[in-house]
């Protein structure tokens, strides 16, 4: 795919036309879009199940400096700081052998290592941030978030917005950017603009009917951006078969 000949006789601009189909056909072929974004779905998705079986409510004494002192808070903890880590990696690591085969098989090259190299790094800040989080123990209900040092008001929208940072916006949207980047995919630079626009913008569970206190409460901020990820990895899919079928006929 990578050879074509031209004929001395073509004019500038007929090289110039076919040059230019010859690296659209070549980036069609390096790209398997469909497959991260597959597996990023999933994985997302799976993180429902996970918050729903890590669920545990506690009842603690709400902190002697807070509004509510001689009362009790409750302190609601889901989730499993080693499901994201471990997941990444093993997404990141199936992308690489995935885009690796694939240009073995059709004889292109791959532009997939900016991106898995970047999910590697994110994956190993996301775990130094788990075990960080671990090492500091749960905190009293009200008291101050301990972020790298940083002592912030859990109530404050600073807060907020660098935990939904720290979150998926940053394991699964920057990589998704790359992605982007070295494909060349205007496509998937706008799914994962919108991407990122759900996972940075708090979803409240109300409008689902979810009580805060529920065992299902995370399943807006894991369903909606999962499904996003799933349809986008169906549509690509989709476009690919569709290329495939245009070009052998």
């Amino acid at each position: 795919m990578t050879d074509a000949s031209v004929p001395s006789s073509a004019t500038p601009h007929e090289v110039l036309a076919r040059l230019g189909d010859l690296t659209r056909r070549v980036r069609s072929a390096q790209r398997g879009t469909w497959f991260p974004l597959l597996l990023l779905g999933a994985l997302t998705l799976g993180g429902i199940l996970v918050s729903r079986l890590t669920f545990n409510v506690e009842t603690l004494p709400c902190p002697a400096s807070g509004p509510a002192t001689g009362s009790d808070c409750t302190l609601i903890k889901q989730g499993s700081p080693i499901y994201w880590p471990v997941g990444l990696a093993l997404a990141y690591a199936a992308t690489a052998y995935f885009y690796i085969r694939r240009s073995r098989n059709r004889g292109v090259g791959t532009p997939v290592r900016p991106y898995v190299l970047t999910g590697i790094a994110l994956v190993g800040l996301a775990t130094a941030t788990a075990f960080w989080i671990l090492h500091q123990g749960p905190g009293q209900p009200g008291s101050r978030v301990d972020f790298w040092g940083l002592h912030l008001d859990p109530g404050s929208g600073v807060t907020m917005f660098l935990e939904r940072l720290a979150g998926n916006a940053m394991a699964v949207g920057l990589p998704l950017l790359v992605l982007a980047w070295v494909e060349r995919n205007r496509a998937l630079l706008l799914l994962t603009v919108v991407y990122l626009a759900v996972e940075l913008v708090p979803l409240t569970t109300g409008w689902a009917g979810i009580a805060v206190t529920s065992p299902w409460s995370e399943l807006p901020c894991f369903g909606v951006p999962g499904m996003l990820l799933l349809l986008g990895a169906l549509g690509f899919g989709l476009a690919e078969l569709s290329g495939r079928r245009a070009d052998s006929s």
